[in-house]
């Protein structure tokens, strides 16, 4: 069993002004089954425990979050022109202080930043997400060519837990013929199990990015450790955060 603290510090060499943390379920006043470092509004948590959760990571953070109305599409919000609750899955910066976020429990967290430390990004990339192209929509917002680009996978649900059918496979492989080695097939159904952490790292290298990072720890498979929305239904949210310093 893997240690778990209340943050994440990713491991990636990112240049020293890229800041990032990744909270897990530890460290808050929620209560079950919310609990207890619950970050999201939208499942049924009560808002006041939410806040407080909120502003305790108001030391670690240097401004106000962007936190976004997520909903499973490609849309990337400009942190540092952007209020809070706007409808979008990823967001970007480029000033420094202006903080990125994306929210998950089960969904794979993709942060990015260039070389030169000059632009981040968050992605949330669930399935459909992932599937309709939220990397690739991210990327093309910073604006940044992929060589120049590295990456940090956060926490996810692997492909041991991760049942979907045919139909996500054939969206998948439709755009992406490789796609087809990230799923196995149920030997007892008609599902597969399909590998998110493979499926980003085939869209990342087709982009050109090399440097990827991440990608090791089961939000289904922890459960001390990580909210999973498979695993419990009602459940919160962990938080991914990038930044310039």
């Amino acid at each position: 069993m893997k240690s778990c603290d209340p943050y994440i510090a990713p491991d990636w060499p990112a240049p020293a002004n890229v800041k990032a943390l990744q909270t897990t379920r530890i460290g808050g006043v929620s209560r079950p089954p919310w609990d207890s470092m619950n970050l999201g509004l939208h499942v049924g948590d009560d808002p006041l425990r939410v806040n407080h959760n909120r502003q305790s990571l108001s030391a670690l953070l240097p401004t106000e979050p962007v936190w976004l109305e997520q909903v499973h599409g490609i849309a990337v919000a400009n942190a540092d022109a952007a209020a809070c609750r706007v409808a979008a899955d990823a967001g970007i910066a480029r000033q420094r202080g202006s903080v990125c976020v994306v929210m998950t429990a089960d969904c794979l967290p993709v942060l990015l930043c260039d070389e030169d430390g000059t632009v981040v990004g968050a992605a949330h990339a669930g399935w459909r997400g992932l599937c309709d192209g939220v990397i690739e929509a991210t990327v093309q917002a910073m604006g940044v060519a992929g060589h120049k680009l590295m990456a940090w996978l956060g926490p996810a649900i692997s492909q041991q837990y991760f049942e979907v059918g045919a139909e996500v496979r054939a969206a998948f492989i439709a755009q992406h013929a490789q796609a087809q080695e990230a799923f196995v097939a149920q030997s007892d159904s008609d599902k597969y199990r399909a590998d998110l952490f493979l499926l980003a790292r085939q869209r990342l290298s087709a982009l050109g990015i090399t440097r990827i990072h991440g990608g090791g720890r089961c939000t289904y498979g922890e459960p001390d450790c990580f909210f999973s929305y498979r695993r419990d239904g009602a459940t919160g949210r962990m938080g991914t955060f990038i930044w310039l310093a």
